[in-house]
């Protein structure tokens, strides 16, 4: 007697797609880790009285340049040309996989574990981000 084996249908996903899912993946850690470093004692003091990172107009600005590319990156990876799309991948994502590997390696300590662990996913998700657009599949005209 022949067995009927049902298989999962699957389809095959869009690059596009495919980035502008990591890329929001990665702001949803970004989001988490800002969210959970409130719990760290002294932060909220220190987000009250000034005494932070960003602690001028130009840094608070800065931070929200440098914040607005991921969030951005979600819907250009949608609507941007392949050629374009793939080279802003490709920057972005190797710009962030430093970024969050410098933070990471600055994070070591018990109040920040969370941090570090976040950051070496963020640090994964966007090498993916440049292993998809890299892979980025080319047609022959």
């Amino acid at each position: 007697m022949q067995e009927n084996k049902k298989t999962l249908e699957d389809y095959k996903v869009n690059t596009k797609i495919k980035l502008a899912g990591l890329w929001t993946s990665l702001m949803f850690c970004y989001i988490y880790g800002d969210y959970f470093e409130l719990y760290v004692p002294q932060k909220v003091e220190s987000l009250l009285n000034g005494q932070n990172i960003l602690d001028s107009p130009m840094k608070l600005f800065a931070a929200t340049i440098m914040m607005t590319i991921p969030s951005l990156m979600i819907f250009l990876s949608l609507m941007l040309q392949p050629k374009i799309n793939r080279i802003l991948n490709i920057i972005f994502g190797i710009f962030f996989t430093a970024l969050m590997l410098l933070i990471a390696f600055n994070s070591i300590s018990t109040w920040l574990t969370f941090y570090f662990f976040l950051a070496i996913i963020e640090s994964v998700i966007s090498l993916l981000i440049v292993k998809q657009a890299w892979a980025w599949k080319r047609i022959i005209e």
